[in-house]
């Protein structure tokens, strides 16, 4: 069993309050971008969870279990769904979403800190794609989670690692038979891209107080 310096481990907590601290402190004067269509896109939203564990600030993914037709079959994201007409809104959707998804039943003492701007997904010819909105809350009880169908995994991912710009990693992604690179992080062999990627640069973004050099912008909505 390896030793754990406690002044080390010390040191873990104080930054994840640190971060934790920084993300409560700046979400409430961020303006989120939304698009200028939004009323007439159809809508879905996704729930960032925070957690110190163990003395380290994580968020909540899970990888989407291997579908055949599902666009983000196999994907690293954060639990969500589309907006269904009994929603009153993107907070409502994160919160049932991430209830029916992983059994994480969202309440008042999960406090939702805010969110981020809305993402276009899946923009087709003709069409004007789908606005994602990013909610992020503070969980500090310890939860089980019981994952759906449609969920193969529930993992917990450090925000340091994703702050550290050293794990930044580049991928290729084949679309339609053409490849283009893309910046990933391949944490313990799971592949964080995309607009979940996107998502986790705007909230590292707003933790460091701007954007980082190491971590250029690309293709933000």
């Amino acid at each position: 069993m390896g030793w754990l310096n406690p002044l080390n481990h010390y040191g873990c907590v104080l930054l994840s309050v640190s971060l934790l601290q920084l993300i409560e402190a700046r979400l409430p004067a961020y303006s989120p971008k939304k698009p200028l269509l939004r009323p007439l896109m159809k809508r879905s939203a996704v729930a960032m969870v925070l957690q110190v564990r163990q003395g380290e600030l994580n968020i909540l993914m899970i990888k989407r279990a291997e579908r055949e037709g599902d666009p983000w079959s196999g994907h690293m994201a954060f639990p969500g769904g589309r907006m269904d007409k009994t929603d009153a809104n993107g907070y409502s959707v994160a919160v049932r979403e991430t209830e029916e998804e992983v059994g994480l039943t969202l309440g008042p003492q999960d406090r939702c800190l805010g969110r981020l701007s809305d993402l276009n997904a899946r923009p087709r010819k003709h069409t004007l794609g789908m606005a994602v909105s990013p909610f992020i809350f503070h969980l500090e009880r310890e939860v089980e989670f019981t994952p759906n169908y449609e969920v193969a995994e529930v993992v917990w991912v450090p925000l340091e690692f994703l702050l550290d710009s050293g794990n930044r990693e580049k991928m290729t992604w084949d679309y339609k038979g053409v490849k283009i690179p893309l910046p990933c992080y391949q944490y313990e062999q799971r592949c964080i891209w995309g607009l979940s990627l996107m998502m986790l640069d705007e909230l590292m973004d707003l933790v460091e107080g701007g954007d980082n050099p190491l971590r250029p912008r690309w293709r933000r909505a």
